[in-house]
């Protein structure tokens, strides 16, 4: 699955159709993807389908092993990752300018993707998700809207520097250990950390660097404010890989390793997180509420819903955990599907404030379907994945924190409901503009293929959460003891 991509990008170098091997490529990741979790064994909590080999020993620095595989938390972040890849690439006009190097630059962001997650080795797991970041730059840059070349620095300087807080956290944390237990691999980490846990300082000192690292490539508050310029600009195919994959990096990076190897730093940094993530449900909240244009409110509640996350790790029980991995299958694959057709709207109206828009369900029936389903799974309806998702990360911070913190998230549901709507009441309903009156729909298997999927994976983990579930909850109950 590392390779598939790799592959992919030679062979659109050496001139082969770029978005039929971009489609092929991602075809055949998403095909593994789903044999990886039909061969996975559930009854078993440790890695499976692993590779561990020897890389390289620098002086100085423990070796570097190139340990791969999967468990019940990276395998449903490997489906989200094949499923998204599949749509966005699926989703890109056949006109796009210099096309070669845009679905190159796709297919590297889905190789960095796929490899931070199913690495097992620190060097690797942050080496990956750089090698995500760099495309990611340049699609923004080359191919964004509005403000793109401001939005890409902006978004480059927050992530860079995110990126080297992080980097630093992982060397601090390798370091701080004894000479001759020194290791990027996670797994020996975890068996010497739980046996001979760090002293307090050196674990608050280096969960401070991987919160702020973490945090920042998160969009934690007040850490965001890349976050909905970038998101805006991008391409609504880089939109739906970066909000949908690349931004689970850093909760699944807390869940690696601050929560299991660093519990009383994580513990002694908990009631800033705490203030933290109210800012990201509470306050961004508000600020979605007073946007004007459609992409760049649906890139404040990506911010904004990451909150939900960051509660489910602070909360740091088997049920807020198992939630907090399958809501951010759930809300990737939901993000995804809102910026995807946040792209349709614009191309085929021009528009994306919502003051010029209104009445597109008149002209596009499909299009206001799938935005309705999207944004009913946003706001965590039943019968959708981000339902049981939330709902176990409250009942998690419910049992840890009470009444007092979830009475306050609770109102995140009521702003997540009204700014979502409206939106769908402001787009689809109401009159119709007359320049608008000649918009196509969505049509065609190929144009309505990409949202198809990504609505049947919804509904499907919305019906049946207990197939990742049944995955997840040994792997949690490994972590945490």
């Amino acid at each position: 699955m590392l390779l598939i991509p790799l592959v992919g990008i030679g062979l659109i170098l050496l001139k082969s159709p770029p978005k039929i091997v971009a489609i092929a490529a991602a075809l055949l990741n998403f095909t593994f993807s789903l044999v990886a979790l039909m061969q996975f064994n559930s009854q078993i909590a440790g890695v499976q389908l692993g590779l561990n080999i020897p890389w390289v020993h620098l002086p100085g620095l423990p070796e570097i092993r190139f340990h791969i595989g999967l468990d019940g938390i990276n395998l449903p972040l490997l489906l989200l990752t094949t499923t998204v890849t599949l749509a966005a690439v699926s989703v890109v006009p056949n006109d796009i300018k210099r096309p070669r190097e845009f679905f190159s630059y796709l297919l590297f962001m889905s190789l960095g993707a796929i490899g931070a997650f199913v690495s097992f080795d620190l060097f690797f797991l942050y080496i990956f998700h750089e090698f995500a970041l760099i495309p990611t730059f340049l699609l923004i840059g080359i191919w964004g809207t509005q403000n793109r070349q401001f939005a890409s620095m902006q978004l480059t300087l927050y992530l860079t520097l995110g990126s080297l807080v992080l980097l630093a956290g992982v060397l601090a944390l390798v370091l701080a250990l004894p000479v001759q237990l020194r290791s990027f691999d996670l797994l020996v980490l975890q068996r010497h950390l739980s046996q001979m846990p760090l002293n307090d300082f050196s674990q608050q000192t280096i969960v401070g660097f991987l919160l702020v690292g973490f945090g920042t490539l998160v969009s934690l508050f007040p850490l965001h404010s890349w976050a909905a310029p970038g998101y805006a600009a991008a391409p609504p195919s880089v939109a739906m890989m970066h909000a949908g994959v690349l931004k689970k990096f850093g909760l699944y990076g807390l869940i690696r390793i601050a929560v299991p190897l660093l519990p009383q730093g994580f513990d002694a940094w908990l009631p800033i997180l705490l203030v933290c993530l109210l800012g990201n449900i509470l306050y961004i909240g508000f600020v979605t509420l007073a946007q004007k244009e459609l992409q760049t409110m649906l890139g404040f509640s990506s911010v904004m819903h990451m909150g939900y996350l960051f509660l489910g790790i602070a909360a740091t029980n088997e049920t807020s955990l198992s939630g907090v991995i399958l809501l951010m299958v759930a809300h990737g694959l939901s993000a995804a599907l809102l910026f995807g057709l946040a792209g349709e709207i614009q191309q085929r109206t021009g528009e994306n404030r919502f003051a010029e828009l209104g009445g597109l369900a008149k002209r596009a029936p499909f299009l206001a379907t799938a935005f309705v389903i999207a944004s009913m799974a946003s706001i965590g309806l039943p019968g959708l994945a981000n339902f049981p998702g939330e709902l176990l990360i409250f009942f998690g911070g419910w049992h840890r924190f009470g009444l007092g913190i979830m009475a306050l998230v609770l109102w995140g549901v009521v702003l997540g409901a009204v700014y979502q709507l409206r939106a769908v009441r402001k787009v689809f309903f109401g009159d119709l503009p007359a320049r608008f009156e000649s918009i196509t729909d969505v049509t065609g298997t190929a144009q309505r293929g990409p949202y198809v999927l990504l609505i049947a994976a919804l509904l499907f983990l919305g019906f049946f959460p207990s197939i990742l579930l049944q995955v997840i909850t040994p792997a949690v109950k490994l972590l945490l003891n």
